[in-house]
């Protein structure tokens, strides 16, 4: 991995997360060190226990369990600086692969510090490869991608009234 290329998981479809999750196991089997940050989630998704036991760098979550939109202006400074502060430390540390889950959500709700995020992955060290994902990202993540692809949801149980299962969606 001479030079690290930008990974965007983008779009309305299942499976963002699952693709980026399904990129670091693949790195773990080959000897790479992998971090994981997820912006907006409370750490409950069933993927970051394995990803730990396999030797990943999983961020604590520092979210909670509120919407953004659920938020008061405090919690929402309290949670962009939680989450900036975060990002600081996931950029800094060593690692192959770096996974910014929910990075475009994060950054288009201003619940990152966005000068940072940008650097973290353009200006990110040789060699490391930087995974974004989420909904509508910013315009500089789309055109500094080398990889984009756009889950579209076609159909999903979700619109027939079917919530949310553990161990599928979460």
């Amino acid at each position: 991995m001479e030079r690290g290329l930008i990974h965007l998981y983008t779009g309305t479809g299942k499976g963002k997360t699952t693709a980026a999750m399904g990129l670091a196991l693949r790195a773990l089997g080959h000897g790479r060190q992998v971090t994981v940050l997820q912006f907006l989630k409370d750490g409950q998704s069933g993927e970051l226990e394995p990803l730990r036991r396999l030797g990943a760098q999983v961020c604590p979550p520092v979210c909670g369990n509120k919407f953004v939109f659920q938020m008061t202006e405090a919690e929402r400074r309290t949670t962009r600086q939680a989450q900036t502060e975060a990002l600081r430390a996931a950029e800094a540390g060593g690692c192959d692969v770096l996974i910014l889950d929910e990075a475009c959500a994060a950054c288009a709700l201003d619940m990152v510090d966005e000068a940072l995020l940008k650097r973290a992955v353009l200006e990110r060290p040789a060699g490391r490869e930087v995974v974004l994902t989420g909904r509508d990202p910013a315009p500089w993540m789309i055109q500094a991608a080398d990889y984009m692809t756009v889950m579209c949801a076609e159909k999903h149980p979700f619109d027939a009234g079917v919530p949310a299962r553990e161990g599928v969606e979460y």
